[in-house]
């Protein structure tokens, strides 16, 4: 079978996962060889793959009552009521137009604005990327089949090995961008209402 390794680094995060392509071949298919110690490797992580769910929640909840602050403090129908149906990117989206806009009339940025919006898009890439891997194709190894890749030549099938510890970093990443955006907006209006 065809297979390609190599490995990828996300440089901000400080870890890697490793990632594998293997051609794909008429089928949608995946070699799981030691089906006993995949499950046992499926057993082990499972914890951490619902808590980067929980976790990233409560971290778009944090976003939505930011996003609501912002439109009036004085109720958040206004704000849910725009956010409604909204996806997570289009709330990240709308976060950094709404403090580009207001960074524009101070004539100045905030300090950790520019990592608080990657960090943002990054804790979404990377719960997506757990949250809808086809964790049954989990080989022995803990390659998880993640995402189908097209290309003029042909497709390739992309897994990531997921390990303990690359999923803790997940779950870390995503509680600090929650701090981060709770203390940046807690800077931001204490700029906005002169208490700096």
């Amino acid at each position: 079978m065809f297979t390609i390794k190599m490995l990828r680094v996300f440089k901000d995060l400080n870890f890697s996962m490793k990632t594998k392509l293997r051609k794909f071949i008429q089928h949608l298919s995946h070699e799981v060889e030691d089906e006993e110690k995949a499950e046992k490797y499926l057993d082990n992580v499972l914890p951490y793959i619902g808590l980067i769910v929980m976790y990233f929640n409560s971290l778009e909840s944090a976003l939505d009552s930011v996003l609501c602050e912002n439109f009036t403090d004085r109720t958040d129908a206004t704000g849910l009521i725009v956010l409604n149906k909204m996806g997570y990117t289009a709330k990240v989206d709308l976060f950094k137009r709404f403090c580009d806009d207001f960074q524009i009339g101070l004539d100045k940025q905030l300090n950790g604005y520019d990592q608080l919006i990657t960090d943002l898009r990054e804790s979404a890439r990377l719960r997506n990327l757990v949250a809808h891997a086809n964790w049954e194709s989990t080989d022995d190894e803990g390659f998880t089949y993640v995402r189908l890749k097209m290309y003029k030549k042909g497709m390739l099938q992309e897994y990531v090995q997921f390990t303990e510890d690359s999923l803790e970093k997940v779950i870390d990443l995503i509680i600090k961008t929650r701090f981060k955006l709770d203390e940046f907006w807690e800077h931001r209006n204490d700029v906005l209402y002169g208490r700096e």
